[in-house]
């Protein structure tokens, strides 16, 4: 393997890291310094700055990390595939395996400010709407509740079991089955 070879990787490594890193701490404080991002990362500041020169690209290279790892978390739930109960369970494990990345993009809507995901329209919401009108069709889902009104429902709780675990509340375990109960069985209690 050439030196050109591991030094690419190991670049590669550390931008992954770093932009993970941004995720978690701007997450949590959007006020965080590149000097906290860098240290969640586990490289120096200097690391960071020739990497991302300063606080905005970071935060624009981050978001659209964070929309490639949740768009690559969706095609990884095969949500097109097997019975569309089953579909929707591995689409939320898979959501809430990005959680901090969700957490960051969704935590501050002036984040997405600017962002396009490409020429084409959001390839993640056409295929959850997609999974959520074929379990309607299949009587699996309520055909009476609008496609857009479950979607919007299933991102909430996501997003509310990812806080919960960052805060505290939830073990981040037991995120999903908590999600998937709660969309599966509202929140009224058992008669």
């Amino acid at each position: 393997m050439s030196s050109a070879a591991v030094e690419s990787g190991t670049r590669s490594r550390t931008r992954r890291a770093i932009l993970g890193a941004a995720a978690e701490v701007l997450a949590r404080d959007r006020a965080a310094t590149l000097a906290d991002i860098a240290k969640a990362a586990q490289v120096g500041r200097s690391t960071l700055h020739r990497y991302f020169p300063d606080r905005e690209v970071l935060v624009r290279a981050a978001v659209a990390d964070a929309y490639v790892v949740i768009r690559e978390s969706v095609l990884g739930a095969a949500v097109d595939e097997g019975p569309p109960l089953e579909a929707m369970r591995r689409l939320v494990a898979a959501m809430v395996g990005a959680g901090d990345r969700l957490l960051f993009l969704y935590g501050d809507s002036t984040v997405l400010e600017g962002f396009e995901a490409g020429g084409e329209p959001d390839s993640v919401d056409r295929m959850v709407g997609d999974l959520i009108a074929r379990g309607q069709a299949e009587g699996v889902f309520d055909p009476d509740v609008a496609v857009q009104w479950i979607q919007g429902t299933l991102w909430a709780l996501v997003y509310a079991g990812c806080d919960s675990a960052s805060r505290g509340v939830l073990p981040r375990h037991g995120v999903a089955a908590a999600v998937v109960r709660t969309l599966e069985n509202g929140i009224r209690g058992k008669s």
